[in-house]
């Protein structure tokens, strides 16, 4: 489990005396790590009794055609590129704002496949 709580070091290395204790507020997580696969997600209960849905792995993408509207579900066939971090394009994972090439040409992904569970693209031209 993850704590993004204040550290009990200063920055010069002494001690910090904490006032309060850890706080439920204050986990996290670690990231999902979409990558291409047969699809697989997992649901996790976050803070205040909601849920979040994390796509683990996924090999279908909701493309859409911003010409004519139409969106199709086309299967991905490789990362071409990730500005997040280039060694996500050797990994094949996907994150929001990385570059796929679809059956129907490259697209960008506009959701975010490890907080919505699912993944929606732009085709570029």
């Amino acid at each position: 489990m993850q704590w993004q709580g204040e550290s009990v070091r200063k920055v010069t290395g002494g001690r910090r005396r904490p006032a309060a204790m850890k706080r439920r507020a204050e986990i996290g997580r670690a990231a999902a790590d979409t990558h291409l696969g047969e699809p697989r997600s997992r649901v996790v209960r976050t803070y205040g009794g909601n849920h979040i849905t994390m796509a683990l792995r996924a090999n279908f993408a909701n493309v859409t055609n911003p010409k004519n509207g139409e969106t199709k579900k086309v299967k991905i066939e490789k990362v071409e590129q990730n500005t997040a971090n280039p060694n996500y394009v050797r990994r094949n994972l996907v994150t929001k704002g990385a570059v796929i090439r679809t059956e129907l040409g490259s697209a960008r992904i506009t959701s975010r496949p490890g907080q919505d569970g699912i993944i929606n693209a732009v085709l570029l031209e």
